[in-house]
């Protein structure tokens, strides 16, 4: 009886610890391991950050997304990590390396210039269904879906190419930890949400 008291002394707090980060998990963040450069200069390839479930995705967010069945080129339990630009609603062009979101130029600091303007394009959510096939007629994104870009846009797989992301996808938006990285990069990715 002694040895199973002791036993449960130590069990218990496990059990219940164990419980609690199971729960963290499920409902408020989760680690995501950054795959490829598409979302350089801010996060880098392998790099470890949270998604925090919980949070409101709003225009800049990063967030991640299961990209099976978003992407068709994307396998099961792959996930991306992307910058959302457009939210439902919203009209979203590009033009001379500058995006538009209803009409409004946005600025784009989170980038520099030739990042902004070598692989971006000219283009409008009509022109990209018809060029890539992925939709018709839809000249504003889709209630409960988002339009989402990678940093690194010459190098990035995303909205351009295969459409919109549904909201269900989303796993959480992006947040990098204080000691994970510089203080801009942080400030570019955890704080330029509007």
């Amino acid at each position: 009886m002694k040895v199973l008291k002791e036993v449960a002394s130590w069990l218990i707090p496990i059990i219940i610890g164990l419980a609690i980060a199971g729960a963290l998990k499920a409902f408020v963040f989760t680690r995501v391991r950054v795959d490829g450069p598409s979302m350089e200069p801010n996060l880098n390839n392998n790099e470890k950050v949270f998604a925090l479930k919980q949070s409101k995705v709003k225009h800049l967010s990063v967030i991640v997304f299961d990209a099976h069945g978003e992407d068709p080129s994307a396998k099961v339990k792959t996930n991306y990590v992307k910058r959302v630009i457009g939210l439902p609603g919203d009209k979203v062009s590009s033009k001379n390396g500058y995006i538009y979101v209803n009409n409004k130029k946005i600025k784009q600091s989170f980038i520099s210039d030739s990042e902004r303007t070598a692989g971006t394009g000219n283009w409008t959510l009509a022109s990209l269904q018809k060029t890539y096939h992925w939709g018709s007629g839809t000249t504003v994104v889709p209630k409960g879906r988002y339009f989402v870009l990678g940093d690194h846009r010459s190098v990035s797989n995303d909205s351009r190419y295969w459409g919109f992301v549904k909201k269900d996808k989303v796993l959480g938006v992006v947040k990098v930890p204080v000691w994970a990285s510089s203080k801009t990069k942080r400030a570019n990715v955890n704080s330029l949400a509007y």
